[in-house]
This record gives structure tokens, sequence and C-alpha cells, in this order.
């Protein structure tokens, strides 16, 4: 084995700077991806069936189509057809933030589905607008219980950033290709990208249960 790690620490800073970036893009894309996943969700439980249906089609769309293929969809398909040069970075955040909102309005669906109808019923009766009653009594118990599987969603948005390196954004992926292409390694920086996508997801993972475990005392009480 002709390994040489010794040529690692002098690209270390770009390893650190690129972290940076692929949070950036997850925060982003994350905040975003909310912002389109509760009106989503709104209408696929919403008793029209053309919101339900176009809900569901724009779900059917992200789930059926690879995230490669979405984010170039979106960073050359929207100059051509908006006469817009859209930057790399708006690129990654609008693509990934679609498709997260898909999985996210599901997760969110299922656990508005999952608070008891008593509430909702007794809410309508004391006379509660809708927007309240979602905002104050519904999506707080949902995101309760949908907390381990967002937390997923944010685990996948994370490693599905890897994805930006092919349209030229200097994330922890392409940080690793560039030192390939300095030092002519590959082993080396490859996985250096791997531990650093390794120890953030731990990381989220632990506060994922830090949270969680907190959300089940604060129910206790």
């Amino acid at each position: 084995m002709n390994l040489d790690f010794s040529v690692i620490p002098k690209y270390m800073p770009l390893f650190f700077k690129s972290i940076g970036m692929t949070l950036q893009i997850t925060g982003l894309s994350l905040l975003l991806g909310f912002v389109i996943a509760i009106p989503l969700t709104l209408c696929k439980i919403s008793r029209s069936r053309v919101l339900r249906g176009i809900a569901y089609f724009y779900t059917s769309i992200f789930r059926g189509v690879p995230q490669l293929v979405q984010l170039f969809l979106v960073y050359f398909a929207v100059p051509q057809l908006f006469a817009y040069k859209i930057t790399a970075m708006q690129a990654s955040v609008l693509a990934f933030a679609c498709n997260s909102a898909a999985f996210l309005s599901e997760n969110l669906r299922g656990g508005i589905q999952a608070v008891d109808a008593g509430q909702r019923e007794a809410a309508i009766a004391l006379g509660v607008p809708y927007p309240r009653m979602m905002c104050d009594i519904i999506f707080p118990q949902a995101i309760k219980s949908t907390l381990p599987s967002v937390i997923n969603e944010i685990i996948n948005l994370l490693k599905g950033t890897s994805l930006v390196a092919t349209i030229g954004l200097v994330d922890i992926m392409r940080t690793a290709q560039l030192v390939m292409n300095s030092t002519y390694k590959a082993f080396e920086p490859l996985l250096v990208s791997a531990l650093i996508y390794y120890i953030i997801v731990m990381l989220l993972t632990l506060l994922a249960h830090l949270v969680e475990r907190k959300v089940h005392k604060s129910d206790k009480r």
C-alpha cells in the first residue's frame, strides 16, 4: 500500500472552509424547504381533490427524478427558460429545497394525521380560526411526532449536497477533488472528506437524540 497522508495537513484549511459551504447550502435549503413544505402539506390534507392531486404530483416528481438531474435542470434550464443567469449557489439551494419540501411535507402530513382529531374538533367548536388552529395546536404536535424523520431528512439533505461539486461549488466533495488533482492521490483526500461527513452526521444524530429526550421530558410534565 502506497499511502501518504503527509500531504493532507497542507490542505486542511481548504477542507475546513468547505465545511462552511456545505452547512450553508444545507441550512438555506432546509429553511426554504420548510417554507415550501407547509403549504404543500396543507394541500395534501385539503378536502379539495385538485389541491391534493397537485401536491401529490409534486411529490412524485421529486421522488421519481434523481437529485443530480434535478440540480442540472435548475442550473442549466433556468437560464434557457427564463433568461436569468442563476448562480451555482442559488441553483443548489433551490433544487435541494424543492426536493426536501416534497419529503418534509410527507412527514408533516403523517404527523398532522396522527394528532387526535378531537383537538381539531374542539378548536373548531370554540371558534378558533383555521390558520391559528394549525399554527398553535396542530403543527407543534405534528413536528414533535415527526422529529426523528425530519432529522433523517436533514441528514439525507446534508449528504445530498455533495452533488453541488458537479456545478463548481467548492464544498467538501469538491475540495477532495481539487486535492486529488493537486497531489495525484485519491484515497487520502476522499477518506478525509468521508470522515468529515461522518463526524457532521454523528453530531446531528447526537443533537437529534438530545432534542428528542428533551421533548419527551416536556411531554411527561
